[in-house]
């Protein structure tokens, strides 16, 4: 069981604190939540998976709260930020 539990959280991406890119993560992230939607894992192997999962969606957001810092700040002007909504229209379809 802990070997299956060990190829679960290496299947999740924990490689031992290498520096990964947020597209990386988010790569994990997904495949974290594919295999825990398929529903075929053992209770351990998914907690194992969805221990992963919190840790890969809290460094996301945290790169995501980085990236939103530094945009705030390429933007301001006189010590004052301008921000503007964000508009979906304009997104590139994916």
């Amino acid at each position: 069981m802990a070997r299956k539990a060990n190829e679960a959280a290496q299947a999740a991406g924990a490689d031992g604190g290498a520096e990964v890119s947020f597209e990386q993560v988010l790569e994990r992230l997904e495949q974290v939540v594919e295999r825990l939607e398929h529903g075929d894992l053992a209770l351990e192997e998914s907690l194992v998976l969805f221990e992963q999962g919190v840790r890969l969606s809290r460094d996301g957001a945290r790169r995501l709260d980085e990236a939103e810092r530094r945009v705030e700040s390429l933007l301001a002007t006189d010590d004052q930020v301008k921000t503007v909504p964000f508009d979906s229209s304009q997104a590139e379809p994916r």
